[in-house]
Formats: C-alpha cells, structure tokens, sequence
C-alpha cells in the first residue's frame, strides 16, 4: 500500500442510481473494491402523470406559498412544464405566489427561472423552514411543496408536509423525482448481507430516498435490526450531505459526511475517512488490519477465504479475548457441523494469514488473538 492506493484493501458499498460509474471510479483509483446496487429508480420527469397533473392544477390555482426543497428538484419541475409546453404558464403562477428555498441549491435554481425567493434559512433545514411557516400561521393557507422522491417512514418531506396539515394547512406535494425500487431487488438484498455481516467498510449515500429505499427493503426482508445494528458499529455510513444523512440519524445510526455535498467531495471524504479510522491489531509481532473483505497483515493484503473471514471478524471484534468454538462454530458459513469444523478454519485462517501464531489456541475454551503483551500491558484471559 502507499500514498496513491489509500483505500487498498477496502471495500465501499455505493447505493447511488445516478453517476455511480463516475463515483466508483474516484473510489478505485486509490485502490478500493466497489460493491454497486442502485436503491431506487427514478421515473422520468416528462413520463410522470401525476407531476404533470399538479402542475396543471398550480397553473390554474395557484397556491399563496411553495417551498422548493431541492435545486435539482426545482429545475427538473421548470424542464418537465417546458416539454408540456407549460413553462411559461406555470413560470407566471409561481410569480404570484411566496417562494421559499429550503437551501443555496433551490435558490440557485429559483433564481436560474427569473424568479425570486422571498427567504431561504441558512442552515439548509427542513425543520427550520417549517418553523418559520409555523410561526407565521399557515391555518387556511394553501401551500404547495416540492417533493424529491417517493414517501416512506423515512423520509423527512413527508413529515413537513404532514405537519402543515395538522396545523391547518392546504398542502399540495408537488411529486419531483419520484423513485420506486428497482425490480430486481438482488443486489440490494446481497449488500443488505454485506453490511450486516460486516463484509463492507463503508456503505455511501447520495440521497435521502436511496437512505429511505434501503431501510424500507431491510425492513421487508427481517435484516432491519441486524443491519442497524452493524451501522451503528462496524460499517460506517458515509451520506453526501444531512438531508441524506437524516433518516440514519432518526434511528440512531452515527454518519459522516464531507463539508460540502458534491459527488467529488464525498470520493475524498470517504479516501481520507477509512484509512484514518482503520484499526490495527498487534498479535504475535504482526500487525492486522481486519477489512470488511481482508486483512492487512503487516501492510500486505491478504484475502481470506469465506469462513476465515468469519472467523477473523469475530475474533478482531473481541481482540485477546477467548472466543468459544461454539460461537465460532455459529458464524462459519451455513453454521452447521461440529467443532471439528472450527479447528479445520482456524488452520486455513492460520495459512491465509501467513501468521499462524497470531491465532492462539486456549486448551479447552477456544481461540483468540494472540496480542503483544507490550500493547496490552497483560495477558488477556
């Protein structure tokens, strides 16, 4: 490994649907294994009947307030009216109405359509615009607000609009970008496995709806739990911005993200963020990095077959300390088969390795890892 390959030996897991060849690219360049599935798929603007019928609708009623949420949103909404030959109609609604930019994004885009928002917070929240429509009353007040993906119990928009409603409002969700999962749900399932057997380091998000698509499949399939539970402790969430990162963080699961929400700056965080989190093991004068798909033995790659990686995992997460053969037998690949099977793994992690004396055998308990007594300051039992 060396400066140009700092993410030798990772493996990132990308969940985008858009400009993922272009992202998994910055990512393999510095040396990562890229696992791809797609968590939505996004109908097209100019196909979509139900934008196009709320847009008729604003066009002929148009609404006191709308809020555009997203700049991408915002001017797919201005490109789709333009197909339908609606643009210049529904250009002069949104002038007569109060136009609110939820961030630098929307407003960029508001402005690009030569019109003008009359406020945008400055902290790109949801929550924040809300309170500000709260605090002037909304009871009676027809408000339309632009969506960016399907609603799911995850997504933040839906709550704002709900919470309109109860305070009296007249909310029309505007549908921009809606999304659906995809068909074949093959790839989402598999890296739904990967991250709850913490076979990813990282798993990336681009947007709040691939957050949303991910959890609701988890969910579907009986991983939720098992999924967030490896969120929350092995595999690091890795989202392009906090609206993305929102939904994680409802359910307690910890993100990083760059301090700019660009495609660009998200390859760079993730390259700088692994290797500084990495940890390495000192055992029998070796130092281990275990990986979401290999081990790092002294800075060489090692890559481990299925049921040693089981093994290594399960030993890594409990480092010097006894693990039974009972457990390890638990989280051999198909779980069956009798101690017997233990012994067996352990000798070809032993030979994968090329540190056999790193995996230590305690008489009649089990196995551990074989630390340094220098880096643990006693023998670990």
């Amino acid at each position: 490994m060396n400066d140009q390959s700092p993410l030798c030996g990772f493996t990132v897991g990308i969940t985008a649907s858009r400009r993922a060849e272009e992202f998994a690219a910055l990512l393999t360049r510095r040396g990562a294994n890229v696992v791809h599935a797609p968590a939505i798929r996004i109908i097209p603007l100019a196909d979509d009947a139900e934008l196009e019928r709320v847009t008729r609708e604003i066009i002929d009623n148009p609404p006191a307030i709308v809020v555009a949420t997203t700049g991408i949103g915002f001017r797919g909404w201005m490109e789709a009216a333009d197909g339908w030959g609606e643009a210049e109609q529904l250009t002069s609604a949104l002038a007569s109405t109060t136009l609110l930019a939820r961030g630098p994004k929307a407003k960029g885009a508001i402005r690009a359509a030569d019109l003008r928002e009359e406020w945008s917070p400055e902290s790109e929240s949801s929550a924040e615009v809300l309170d500000h429509l709260l605090e002037q009353g909304v009871e009676g007040v027809r408000i339309a607000v632009q969506l960016h993906g399907a609603t799911t119990e995850w997504e933040p928009i839906p709550d704002f609009c709900e919470a309109l409603r109860e305070a009296g409002a007249d909310v029309i969700a505007v549908p921009v970008y809606r999304w659906t999962p995809l068909d074949d749900q093959a790839p989402m399932d598999r890296m739904i496995e990967m991250v709850t057997l913490g076979a990813l380091d990282a798993v990336s998000f681009t947007s709040a709806p691939a957050v949303a698509s991910m959890l609701t499949r988890a969910k579907a399939t009986g991983m939720l739990e098992p999924m967030l539970h490896a969120l929350r402790t092995r595999v690091l969430a890795v989202c392009v911005g906090p609206v993305t990162a929102a939904p994680l963080h409802e359910l307690d699961v910890p993100t990083t993200q760059p301090s700019r929400a660009r495609l660009g700056a998200l390859a760079r965080h993730i390259i700088d963020e692994l290797p500084r989190r990495s940890e390495k093991i000192r055992a029998a004068g070796h130092d281990l990095s275990i990986r979401g798909g290999c081990v790092v033995v002294d800075g060489e790659v090692r890559q481990l077959p299925p049921a040693a990686m089981s093994l290594i995992r399960t030993l890594g997460a409990r480092p010097g300390r006894v693990v039974p053969r009972d457990e390890l037998l638990s989280v051999l690949p198909g779980g069956g088969g009798d101690t017997h099977a233990v012994e067996t793994a352990v000798a070809r992690l032993r030979a994968s390795l090329g540190a056999p004396k790193a995996v230590q055998t305690v008489v009649k308990r089990g196995y551990r890892l074989a630390l340094d007594p220098t880096d643990t300051g006693e023998e670990r039992i």
